[in-house]
């Protein structure tokens, strides 16, 4: 396959979109993880744009081992092809961490229902099989879930950006590294 565009290569164009929309979204979940308001409204964009960065990063992986194959070896690149494996697990945690905060979106919109209902006397749907109301929610329940997605988001976050951060750097230094003067050229 053909990983160029407009005479350019590919790899150079998605490597931007990944390295913008990897921190963002994983930054979104840490929002959603902790505010219960966000996470009603956003959970859904959240989980789509996380489920779109992993085929983002694995086209700027292979766009990236394309390149490879069309500039001259040198160990700065063998270093940064190397490394760019590294951060697909980081996306498809952020795939993970995103389901979880969805599932539980989810879930608490259910719970709102049911109480919604509960008040309002309509008890149908809010009994259990054997006629009971269900126990209501947990309060620490609901802490501890918000705390494990908070931790888990935040671990994401840190873990895919440093590791963007790290392939990024690499991958700079294999374009830049002596190919620039420190100072201004002369005209």
């Amino acid at each position: 396959m053909d990983y160029s565009f407009a005479g350019l290569p590919l790899h150079v164009l998605l490597v931007h979109a990944l390295i913008v929309l990897t921190p963002l979204v994983a930054t979104l979940l840490v929002v959603l993880a902790v505010w219960p308001a966000a996470r009603r409204v956003l959970w859904l964009p959240a989980l789509i744009g996380a489920a779109l960065l992993v085929p983002l990063g694995l086209v700027t992986v292979e766009a990236g081992e394309w390149l490879k194959e069309r500039v001259p070896e040198a160990p700065l690149i063998e270093e940064h092809t190397g490394m760019g494996d590294e951060l697909t697990p980081w996306l498809i945690a952020i795939v993970v961490v995103a389901v979880l905060i969805a599932v539980w979106a989810l879930y608490e919109r259910a719970l709102a229902r049911r109480g919604t209902r509960a008040a309002s006397g309509d008890h149908s749907e809010a009994a259990t099989s054997d006629g009971e109301a269900p126990p209501p929610s947990s309060r620490g329940l609901r802490i501890g879930v918000a705390a494990l997605l908070t931790v888990a988001a935040l671990g994401v976050a840190v873990g895919s950006t440093w590791t963007l951060v790290r392939i990024g750097e690499a991958g700079t230094r294999a374009v830049w590294e002596g190919s620039f003067s420190e100072t201004p050229l002369d005209d």
